[in-house]
């Protein structure tokens, strides 16, 4: 396993281990779904989005298998940073918040749907956005060494 994983930087974090810990369970929410898009049958663009599967079928259900893959293998990175690479929450916690930010404007601005229903994950950015911003800000809060105490 060490070829693929060098050796842990958890003893270099500073920050809060909530925003670890957040950031694991973060990690959790990307490979769910994931699953989701890459197993059920319609990889939930029909039963979960509510997209008409008339037109096109395969080419969305390809398209919600694609989103489930990355989403699978961004989750499984992500868990990987929270538990053995710690040093590198706070990155990961800003590339959360930008891309929340950016998958909540498309979804509410840019590209609200026509029909007006929003699939969870839409709902899920707009949740996630304030959540990650407090987490970022606990692994910036303490990032600081402190004289005799464990930070982790």
């Amino acid at each position: 396993m060490s070829a693929f994983l060098p050796p842990s930087t958890n003893e270099q974090y500073r920050g809060s281990r909530f925003a670890a810990w957040f950031l694991a369970l973060y990690g959790l929410g990307w490979i769910i779904p994931g699953m989701i898009h890459s197993f059920l049958p319609d990889g939930g663009a029909g039963v979960i989005a509510g997209l008409d599967l008339s037109h096109n079928r395969n080419m969305i259900i390809g398209m919600f298998a694609w989103a489930g893959a990355t989403q699978i293998a961004h989750g499984i990175v992500t868990l990987i940073i929270a538990l053995r690479y710690r040093a590198l929450v706070p990155l990961f916690l800003l590339v959360g918040l930008v891309e929340r930010a950016l998958l909540g404007w498309s979804a509410w601005v840019r590209n609200d749907p026509p029909s007006g229903h929003h699939p969870p994950e839409h709902y899920g950015s707009l949740i996630l956005l304030p959540l990650i911003m407090i987490f970022l800000w606990l692994a910036l809060e303490r990032s600081h060494p402190t004289k005799g105490g464990d930070q982790h």
